[in-house]
């Protein structure tokens, strides 16, 4: 996607490259040398989180089918000097064996999904063969792995039964499933805590699930997502449809769920004790779908107009928000990017990526960036 029209600049903020890519944000003695297996690493936050890992110094087998969208964060970010990288089907047993040997992993993170609500709806055995059947295909095959520690599930922030407006999702709440998607992602959470308890729990392997959802940021290109959305539509000159203008969801960057994935795998690594499950949601109230266009019309300097789809589409939860409060707790996280600057980094991204500059590059300076922030407090 190419952004031709851009409004006026927006607030400027410098993303100068560092000298050395040190995380103030993490420990930066425990990364290095660390045999990391994530799966799902060819998608938005997969390819976040690959390039975040490899600036740590760890050792990245990512496996996952090929990017689902052209360009894609993957692509733009190659060349992958210290990630080694296997497409294949999570579904596929013999295949995602061969890649768990291969890399002996000591940490794994499990992001791969399918991950569109919509897509749910058109193909729900696919999407429950993918999240489901991966999942346990994953665990089961890591059950002999060698020198594993640590398991991270990354499941949704959809999985909790739709309730009250004003309701802030904890981690003890009833999973449910309204969405084929939905169902799935809370399957995954039951699935990873039958095989922690049946088969980890005794050989002293950290198992737990991570709920996230509804980020932004740079390089997202995926469908039906409202940011990639918006962008489509400028570039392409058509009305921006919003389905569902009044739900609200905890916006929040990339980059601050993805922080709390790597402490919550150091933590366990440590053997400390820890809650099996954590919510990774922003701070202060939602916002909804509406009110998340005009921060972006804000942003570009434009007042563009929205209409409702005139096609049926499917159901949605009205409401989610989640409470951090047990991450927090457990290991001092919390967000540290408001939606306000999580709107400039994603739209300044994109403005780079249009002006042909060194994406890589410019991804590093704002992880650097990010880091920054989250050491100062």
């Amino acid at each position: 996607m190419r952004l031709k029209m851009w409004g006026c600049p927006l607030r400027s903020e410098r993303f100068d490259v560092p000298t050395t890519h040190e995380r103030i944000d993490m420990n930066v003695a425990f990364w290095p040398g660390k045999r990391v297996l994530l799966t799902g690493h060819t998608g938005f936050k997969g390819a976040w989180l690959s390039h975040w890992l490899g600036l740590l110094g760890a050792e990245v087998t990512g496996y996952s089918l090929a990017p689902a969208t052209d360009p894609s964060l993957f692509s733009v970010l190659a060349p992958w000097p210290s990630l080694e990288s296997a497409v294949g089907d999570v579904r596929d047993r013999h295949a995602f064996g061969a890649a768990i040997e291969a890399s002996d992993p000591e940490i794994v993170i499990h992001m791969a999904a399918q991950a569109l609500v919509g897509e749910s709806y058109e193909d729900p055995v696919g999407t429950f063969s993918t999240n489901v059947m991966g999942t346990v295909n994953l665990l089961d095959l890591l059950r002999d792995a060698p020198t594993l520690q640590v398991i991270l599930v990354i499941t949704s922030d959809k999985v909790y039964q739709d309730v009250a407006a004003d309701h802030h999702f904890v981690e003890e709440d009833r999973l449910a499933g309204s969405s084929p998607y939905a169902a799935s992602k809370a399957a995954q959470e039951l699935i990873t805590a039958a095989y922690a308890r049946s088969y980890f729990a005794t050989k002293g392997v950290a198992v737990a699930t991570c709920r996230a959802g509804n980020v932004i940021g740079g390089g997202d290109w995926a469908a039906d997502r409202l940011v990639p959305d918006y962008f489509r539509s400028l570039e392409e000159g058509k009305p921006l449809e919003l389905r569902n203008p009044e739900a609200s969801r905890p916006w929040q960057h990339v980059l601050d769920p993805l922080s709390g994935y790597l402490m919550y795998a150091e933590h366990l690594h440590a053997g400390a004790d820890g809650p099996p499950v954590l919510n990774f949601g922003p701070s202060g109230a939602a916002l909804t779908v509406a009110g998340l266009v005009a921060k972006l019309d804000l942003g570009l300097g434009r007042d563009r107009q929205w209409n409702r789809p005139s096609r049926e589409v499917w159901r949605e939860q009205q409401h989610l928000e989640l409470d951090s409060t047990a991450a927090n707790e457990a290991l001092g996280w919390r967000t540290h990017i408001d939606i306000d600057r999580a709107v400039d980094w994603t739209v300044q991204w994109h403005r780079a990526h249009e002006a042909g500059d060194d994406m890589r590059a410019f991804s590093t300076a704002q992880i650097d960036a990010y880091s920054q922030i989250a050491a100062s407090g």
